[in-house]
């Protein structure tokens, strides 16, 4: 079966390096494409999915941004399951100063230059190890600010409350992009922080053979 993983904002697929997948699973990473002009966050995914084989059962992976665009996939394809890393599976599950953002139209006027030096100092006080702390770093700095800004964009103005069948949802207590309280995922990782696909992905790892094993062949 095919595991299609959807990376976060500013990252790309090297986030998921930790990750292994059970025997009879291949892993395929959706790689960004460029944004339209006014384009949807539904209109990408519709777009970036164009190369899911959709003959034989499928899986997604969707990590904090990627989940979003795999939440808007899967309500369109029904794959086998669908997974969310430090994530969310609706626009409810945004925390209301986000909404604040929006409307004071901060996406918009804040410098991207200055929105990544600000993932850059974050990061040095994160659990990350130092290695996964450089390749954070490699990633953020060469991130392309007018995909950050569509990117902004497009989460602020996600209005998607349809949830998908077979929804599997891992989230850590520690999280600080999109904390835990505004969501309920059905696996809690305790103290795990935003980025728990990479230090504890030991037992992220766990939860996908466990996940991928038990929908290996959909009814």
């Amino acid at each position: 079966m095919n595991v299609y993983f959807i990376s976060g904002l500013a990252a790309d697929r090297t986030v998921f390096k930790n990750l292994i997948l059970p025997a009879h699973c291949t892993a395929v990473y959706l790689d960004w494409i460029e944004p339209q002009p006014e384009e949807t966050l539904a209109q990408y995914a519709q777009r970036l999915s164009a190369t899911i084989d959709k003959t034989s059962p499928f899986a997604l992976i969707g990590l904090s941004f990627g989940g979003m665009i795999a939440i808007e996939i899967a309500n369109r394809l029904q794959p086998a399951v669908t997974i969310l890393i430090s994530s969310i599976p609706g626009v409810h599950g945004l925390p209301f100063y986000y909404h604040f953002a929006k409307r004071l139209r901060l996406h918009k006027l804040v410098p991207i230059s200055a929105l990544q030096q600000l993932s850059l100092l974050k990061r040095l006080f994160t659990t990350e190890t130092s290695e996964d702390k450089r390749l954070l770093k490699a990633m953020i700095r060469n991130s392309n600010p007018k995909f950050i800004r569509w990117c902004l964009h497009a989460i602020l103005t996600w209005d998607s409350e349809k949830v998908p069948q077979r929804l599997v949802h891992i989230h850590g207590t520690r999280d600080e992009v999109l904390p835990m309280r505004f969501v309920k995922p059905t696996h809690i990782i305790k103290g795990g922080g935003h980025l728990l696909v990479l230090n504890r992905a030991k037992e992220v790892n766990k939860i996908l053979k466990e996940v991928l094993m038990e929908n290996a062949y959909p009814a």
